[in-house]
Order: structure tokens, then C-alpha cells, then sequence
């Protein structure tokens, strides 16, 4: 199986700060990523959410492990029932008035193989979406 995390990294036509506000503030976090009404950018916040298919929903439980305001938050990202740990990052990288961000999901491998939807493809599909598709189309009208 493999190991190594799924990175999606993409520049956008948006400040730093634009970024880190749209990555932390829950309010913007939810017109673009999920809906976390418990999630605050502070080392030790707990937060869940529901996601997957209509047909099929995880609880996933996660937990700010590391944050450096304006620069890097990481969370741990499981499911309610399930085995297994992994943790997402989002790092952001100023270039003048545009930002480069980095999605690493690391810990794939520990969830059961034999649930389809925690296949990597899976992952990768999402995050493609989600950083590729759904921030720009946040961040870069603001």
C-alpha cells in the first residue's frame, strides 16, 4: 500500500492573510470546505463533521495539532468506528499579493483497506476539488 501523503499544491490570486482567514475562520470556512461549527485555529480544538456520499456518511473527528498563525495549521482527521489516524496540513506561502498553498494528507495507509471510500483515490479526487476548485473559486472573488 502506499504510503506517501496526497499533496496538492496550487498558487492563488489571493493574500496570505485572504487565505489563512478563509482556512480558519469557520463562518468563511464553510462557503467553500465543510460546515464546523466547533473548529477554532487553537492547539487542542476538537471539531467534527459529517461526510462522504448521501448514500454513505463518516463522522470524522478531528483535532488542531499544530498552528503558526498565518502559516501552517494541522489537524488529525479519523473516523468515529473506525481504525486509523491522519493528519492534514495546509501551509501557505506569500508571493506578493498572490499565495502558494500546500494540502498534505499524511496516515492514508492506517485506515481499514477494506472500506472503498478510504481509498486514496478517493482522497485525492477530494482534495483535488476541494484546494483546486472550491478555495480558488472562494479566495480569488473576495
Amino acid at each position: 500500500m502506499k504510503t506517501e501523503p496526497v499533496i496538492v499544491e496550487i498558487m492563488l490570486d489571493a493574500s496570505a492573510i485572504t487565505v489563512w482567514e478563509a482556512l480558519t475562520d469557520k463562518d468563511k470556512m464553510k462557503q467553500w470546505y465543510f460546515d464546523l461549527p466547533q473548529f477554532r485555529p487553537e492547539k487542542g480544538c476538537e471539531f467534527q463533521f459529517f461526510g462522504g456520499t448521501p448514500d454513505k456518511q463518516f463522522k470524522h473527528l478531528c483535532e488542531v495539532t499544530e498552528v503558526i498563525p498565518g502559516v501552517k495549521i494541522t489537524y488529525s482527521w479519523r473516523y468515529d468506528g473506525y481504525a486509523g489516524i491522519s493528519f492534514v496540513t495546509f501551509e501557505l506561502f506569500p508571493s506578493g499579493n498572490q499565495s502558494k498553498i500546500k494540502l498534505t494528507h499524511s496516515g492514508l495507509e492506517s485506515f481499514p483497506a477494506d472500506v472503498p471510500e478510504f481509498g486514496r483515490h478517493n482522497f485525492e479526487a477530494g482534495w483535488n476539488h476541494i484546494i483546486g476548485i472550491s478555495l480558488p473559486g472562494f479566495v480569488n472573488h473576495r
